[in-house]
C-alpha cells in the first residue's frame, strides 16, 4: 500500500502509511519517528487551530512555535473536523487505508466517533492501532495525563532533586518521551506480528507504565526492600564517584563504574593511596563512606580546572566530562563526528536528527514541520485513487 507522497527508498519502514490522530508530544514524537524511518504519516487536525502545540511558546519560529515544529517534521497535515459528518468519513477512510493508526484522545473518544479500533480492524483487520493514554482505559480514565503531573503521581520527582530541597521534575517531558519511544517498540512488533499472522493489533501505551518502566534500579530496589527512594542530587544511590566534584572552577561529571576506574581515578588526582584505603577498596566501601571520600576527591581537583582534569582523566580512560548547556551539547556531538542535527528545509532552523544510524538502510530526508491542513488536497486526491477496502494482504504488499 502506498501513501499520498512519494515513498522514500531504502528507508526501513518504506511504504507503510500512518494515520495519525495525536498530538502534543508523546504521539507525535512516535509518529515522526516513524516518518524518520520511511514511513508516510497524514496528521490528522482540527481546522484553524490544529495541534496544541502550534500555540505552545514562546519561543516562536517565523511560522509557528519551536515546540511544534521539533515534533512534527516528516508529515503531511489534513484538516479535519471531527465533529462533521462528512470530515468524519474522510477519516474515517484514512484510517482504514493505514497501516497503523495512532491516538492520543481521551479514552472511548475515538470510539463514540466511529473511529475506534473495532470499527477500523473490521475493514481493515490488519491495522496496527495505537492507542497513547495518560492512565490507562480502565479505572483511570477519566484522569488527564500531563508529563508533569505524571512525573509527579509516578514516583521521579520523589527521587529527583536535592536531599533538603522539595521534589524536582526533569527538565524535560521525559515521560512523554519515553512513552512515544515505548510506543513505537509496540508498534513496530505488532508490524512484525503482521507479516505472520495478517492481522494487526490495538495496543495500549500509558504515561505512568512507561514512566515506572522507567525507574528500572530504582524501581526493582522498592519492590526488592519495600522502601522508597529519595533524592540524592547528582549522587548514585549505587555506586561511587558517580556524581557531579568541584574542581577549580566549576563542576565535573565522574562515573566510576568499578574499581579498576576509580583507582585510576586517585592516580591521576595525585593520591593513588586512596585507592587502597579499607574505606575506599571497593565499590560498596565507597558507598558507605561516600561523605568522606568525595570532600578528598574535590580537595585534590581544586588543584586544576575543569578542562584540565578532563583532559587528564579521559587520556586515563576514566569516565568524565564536563557539564555543558545544551548548546555546548550539541558542538559536542558534533565535534565527535555524531552530527547531531539535520537540514529540514531551505529557510528552516536545523533540527536534532532521528538518533539510530544505519549501515545499509536509511532515514527519510526529512520535509519541514506541515502548516495545519497544507496537505488537504493531496491526501483526498490519495483517497480517491485507493482501494477504498484494503485487506491484510494488500496492506503488506
Amino acid at each position: 500500500m502506498t501513501g499520498p507522497h512519494a515513498s522514500p527508498p531504502g528507508c526501513p519502514l518504506e511504504g507503510l502509511v500512518v494515520a495519525d490522530f495525536s498530538r502534543v508530544l508523546a504521539g507525535p514524537l512516535a509518529t515522526m519517528t516513524l516518518a524518520d524511518l520511511g514511513a508516510q504519516v497524514i496528521k490528522i487536525e482540527r481546522p484553524g487551530t490544529g495541534d496544541d502545540t502550534r500555540t505552545w511558546g514562546p519561543p516562536y519560529s517565523r511560522r509557528s512555535t519551536t515546540y511544534y515544529e521539533s515534533l512534527n517534521r516528516g508529515k503531511r497535515s489534513i484538516a479535519l473536523d471531527l465533529g462533521d459528518p462528512v470530515d468524519r468519513e474522510t477519516a474515517f477512510e484514512i484510517a482504514v487505508r493505514a497501516d497503523i493508526v495512532v491516538e492520543n484522545f481521551k479514552p472511548g473518544t475515538m470510539d463514540r466517533l466511529g473511529l475506534g479500533y473495532g470499527a477500523v480492524s473490521a475493514r481493515n483487520p490488519g491495522t496496527v492501532y495505537c492507542s497513547i493514554t495518560g492512565f490507562g482505559s480502565g479505572a483511570g480514565r477519566d484522569l488527564l495525563g500531563y508529563d508533569f503531573v505524571v512525573q509527579a503521581v509516578g514516583g521521579l520527582m520523589s527521587i529527583t532533586g536535592h536531599p533538603d530541597g522539595d521534589p524536582v521534575k526533569v527538565g524535560v517531558a521525559v515521560v512523554d518521551v519515553l512513552t512515544g519511544k515505548d510506543a513505537v517498540a509496540g508498534i513496530l512488533a505488532a508490524i512484525i506480528a503482521r507479516q505472520r499472522t495478517g492481522l494487526g493489533d490495538h495496543i495500549e501505551v500509558t504515561l505512568l507504565t512507561s514512566l515506572l518502566g522507567s525507574l528500572i534500579n530504582q524501581g526493582q530496589a522498592s519492590l526488592e526492600t519495600g522502601t522508597a527512594g529519595r533524592p540524592m542530587g547528582n549522587r548514585h544511590p549505587s555506586v561511587v564517584p558517580y556524581e557531579t566534584l568541584r574542581c577549580r572552577d566549576g563542576l565535573i561529571a565522574v562515573a566510576c563504574g568499578n574499581d579498576g576506574q576509580f583507582a585510576r581515578l586517585v592516580t591521576v588526582l595525585g593520591d593513588a593511596g586512596l585507592a587502597g584505603r579499607p574505606e575506599f577498596r571497593t565499590n560498596a566501601d565507597r558507598v558507605a563512606h561516600r561523605d568522606d571520600l568525595v570532600p578528598e576527591l574535590e580537595r585534590l581537583l581544586c588543584a586544576a580546572d575543569g578542562d584540565t582534569w578532563v583532559d587528564r582523566l579521559r587520556a586515563a580512560l576514566v569516565p568524565v566530562g564536563k557539564v555543558n548547556d545544551i548548546p555546548q551539547a550539541i558542538a559536542f556531538a558534533e565535534e565527535l563526528g555524531l552530527s547531531p542535527t539535520v537540514e529540514v528545509g531551505v529557510g528552516w532552523t536545523r533540527q536534532l536528527r532521528h538518533p539510530v544510524s544505519w549501515s545499509r538502510y536509511r532515514t527519510a530526508a526529512p520535509t519541514p514541520p506541515p502548516d495545519n491542513g497544507a496537505d488537504t488536497d493531496e491526501v483526498l486526491a490519495w483517497l480517491s485513487a485507493t482501494d477504498p477496502r484494503p485487506s491484510p494482504t494488500s496492506v503488506r504488499e
